[in-house]
């Protein structure tokens, strides 16, 4: 009987192990089981996980020793470039946004403070006296240090005109004040005709050569100059002359006979026969405006002719 003993026990507990396996197995489910019995949880979808902020991006969660090294990063940065502009300009920083702004001023027709003696003729139609920012734009320039017109004898001219494409543009001209209410007058009448002009700026924008300006037919006044060829006072020194549409209304010489037509490239425009636009002859608007307001016009002189030129003797 012995002899049996550990065999049958083994049985016994294969036995058990297999009754319990069966039991357990019995009682469970498989995956499709369940799926069909709880549908809304097998088949959910899955829950997206929360982002979490990179701390990169996060100004809370930046240490204080982070922030204060981007800080004085940024501040140095700020610190080289008021350094360059110094060094490239010869000015504070400060100076030199106070610079930019009385630029911007000047130029902006909106911003420009009138004079005390500003005289308007009509809105956008002005002349004045002198300012100091605009007696430093020529200094030097139209008005040269060997100049014997006092600043007090000029006067800064304001106008509106029709552009070469149609619209309205801003002029500027300084001239003598014996002619400054005639100018804004003349201007004026110009301007609603819709004559066209295309540039009236200071010649010192030209850095005061004649020659340029008449190239980029634009229409000045003052410049302490002599008369092309010769060492005699022009009537622009007095700023008792201007010059209008000078490229197609060129100026003409005879040497020997031989004809000089300046500015360079308007040979074409000398021959006054021919019929073309912002040609000024006595049928012209600005030739009848002129010369009613008391203008002598170049293009009467017979040892030269000036078609561009109108002078007045006060």
């Amino acid at each position: 009987m012995k002899k049996y003993k550990q065999p049958l026990t083994l049985i016994l507990v294969f036995f058990l192990f297999c009754a319990g396996v069966f039991l357990f197995t019995r009682n469970s489910e498989t995956l499709s089981e369940y799926a069909e019995r709880k549908p809304e949880i097998a088949y959910a979808a899955p829950a997206k996980a929360a982002s979490v902020p990179s701390a990169a991006n996060d100004p809370e969660s930046t240490t204080p020793n982070q922030r204060n090294a981007e800080t004085e990063w940024k501040n140095a940065n700020a610190n080289q470039e008021t350094a360059n502009a110094e060094e490239n300009h010869g000015i504070s920083g400060t100076d030199l946004k106070n610079t930019e702004t009385e630029l911007a001023s000047e130029d902006d027709p909106e911003t420009v403070t009138a004079m005390e003696d500003r005289v308007t003729y009509q809105p956008d139609f002005y002349y004045e006296s002198l300012s100091d920012s605009i007696k430093k734009r020529i200094t030097g320039l139209s008005y040269k240090e060997d100049c014997t017109i006092p600043y007090e004898d000029l006067r800064y001219v304001r106008v509106l005109y029709t552009n070469f494409n149609g619209g309205t543009s801003t002029g500027e001209l300084i001239c003598n004040q014996a002619i400054a209410r005639d100018l804004v007058e003349i201007f004026y009448e110009l301007y609603q005709a819709e004559y066209q002009i295309e540039s009236i700026r200071l010649i010192d924008e030209y850095n005061a050569d004649d020659l340029l300006s008449m190239e980029d037919n634009n229409t000045s006044c003052f410049n302490y100059r002599t008369v092309e060829g010769t060492t005699k006072l022009s009537k622009h020194a007095q700023g008792l002359a201007i010059d209008v549409n000078p490229f197609f209304n060129p100026y003409v010489t005879y040497d020997n006979g031989k004809e000089k037509v300046s500015p360079a490239g308007s040979e074409a425009y000398a021959d006054r026969s021919k019929p073309f636009a912002y040609k000024i002859d006595e049928n012209d608007l600005c030739y009848k405006l002129f010369t009613e307001h008391g203008f002598i016009w170049g293009g009467h002189w017979n040892s030269c002719k000036d078609y561009q030129h109108f002078q007045k003797n006060p």
